[in-house]
C-alpha cells in the first residue's frame, strides 16, 4: 500500500485562516522528507468523497487539515470504503492538523494545537488506536462516530451552533450561545434506552450524550470516563429536571465533574439502541457535530480499530 500521506485541507476552517497556519506545516513536511499530496475540499462533504478517492487508490496514511467537521467527513469516507469493500479499518492511519472552531477530538488523542508539532508526530511515527463505532439508522443508513453524538438538547445545540456557523459566526462562543439559547427553548423527549439488551431508562429526559471521546462543544465533558480505544461507548442521559436545576448543573457538564451522585444516568457498552415512545420524540441525533437523522437509533463498538495520531 501507498505510505506517502494524502492530505485533505479543508482552506475554510478556522475562519478562513487555515492556510496561514498550515504553510508552515507543510515547508516542515517537505524539510523532514515526508513524501505527501495535497487535495482541498470545496463544499460540504467533499472531504468524504476525497477521502475515499485516496482509499481507492492505495492511500492508507490520510491526514485532515481543519476541525471537527473535517475529520468527521475524512474518518466518514475511510469507514465507507472499508464497509463497501470489506476492508479493516487497521490498515488505515488517520490524524488531523486542528485548524477550526470546534477542535474537541484532540483533547482525547494529545495531539496538540500547533499544526508543526503535529508533523513531529508523523516524523515519529506516533500513533495509537481508536475504536470504530457505527450509529445505525433504522432506514438502513449507517454513520460513523469518531468523537461524540447525542440526542435532545445535545443535538439541538449542534443544531443551533451549525446555524451560527453558516451565518458567519466564528468562535468558540458560538457553542455557549448555542447551549444557552437551547436551554430556553428544551422540551423532554419520551425514550427507551437499552445498554447490551439491558433497559438502563425509559420515560421522560431532555438530552442523551453519547462518548468515544470525552469531549464537546470546545469545553464540555459530558461523558468523563469515555476513552477512545476502550472498547465500549459511554452514555449519558439527563432525566426531567427544573430548568433552575439544569443551569445549576451546567458548570459541571462544563468542568466534567457530573458523577453518579447527580441527577444523572451513566452506562457503559457495546450496543445503544435508542427509541422513541411517541412520534413527538422522534428526535434529531448528531454525531461529532454534524445532524446525522432521526430516532430510532443503535449505536454499536466492535472489536475494530484505526489508528490514529496521537500526542
Amino acid at each position: 500500500m501507498n505510505e506517502r500521506w494524502y492530505i485533505i485541507i479543508n482552506p475554510r476552517a478556522g475562519s478562513g485562516k487555515t492556510m496561514s497556519a498550515w504553510m508552515p506545516a507543510e515547508r516542515l513536511l517537505k524539510r523532514s522528507s515526508i513524501d505527501f499530496v495535497s487535495s482541498y475540499t470545496e463544499y460540504r462533504g467533499h472531504a468524504t468523497e476525497l477521502a475515499q478517492k485516496a482509499a481507492k487508490t492505495g492511500y492508507r496514511h490520510i491526514l485532515a487539515v481543519g476541525g471537527d467537521g473535517t475529520l468527521h467527513e475524512v474518518f466518514r469516507g475511510i469507514m465507507l470504503f472499508c464497509d463497501a469493500k470489506g476492508v479493516s479499518p487497521s490498515e488505515f492511519y488517520l490524524g488531523v492538523a486542528p485548524i477550526g472552531s470546534g477542535n474537541d477530538w484532540i483533547k482525547s488523542t494529545g495531539v496538540p494545537h500547533d499544526t508543526t508539532e503535529v508533523i513531529g508526530l508523523i516524523a515519529q511515527n506516533s500513533y495509537g488506536k481508536m475504536d470504530v463505532v457505527r450509529m445505525l439508522h433504522s432506514d438502513g443508513k449507517v454513520s460513523y462516530m469518531a468523537n461524540i453524538g447525542g440526542v435532545g438538547f445535545d443535538s439541538h445545540v449542534c443544531e443551533r451552533v451549525n446555524w451560527q456557523k453558516e451565518m458567519g459566526r466564528r468562535s468558540t462562543m458560538i457553542y455557549l450561545r448555542g447551549l444557552m439559547y437551547t436551554l430556553s427553548h428544551i422540551h423532554p423527549l419520551k425514550l427507551k434506552v437499552s445498554v447490551d439488551d439491558n433497559e438502563v431508562f425509559n420515560g421522560e429526559c431532555y438530552s442523551i450524550a453519547l462518548g468515544n471521546g470525552k469531549y464537546s462543544g470546545g469545553v464540555m465533558c459530558q461523558v468523563p470516563k469515555a476513552r477512545i480505544d476502550d472498547g465500549v461507548v459511554d452514555i449519558m442521559i439527563v432525566p426531567i429536571l427544573p430548568v433552575s436545576r439544569m443551569v445549576k448543573e451546567v458548570p459541571k457538564l462544563l468542568t466534567g465533574s457530573l458523577d453518579d451522585n447527580d441527577p444523572v444516568i451513566f452506562a457503559q457498552g457495546k450496543t445503544i439502541a435508542i427509541a422513541p415512545l411517541d412520534e413527538n420524540s422522534e428526535d434529531i441525533f448528531e454525531a461529532d457535530g454534524e445532524i446525522e437523522g432521526t430516532l430510532p437509533l443503535i449505536v454499536k463498538v466492535g472489536d475494530e480499530q484505526i489508528n490514529v495520531l496521537m500526542g
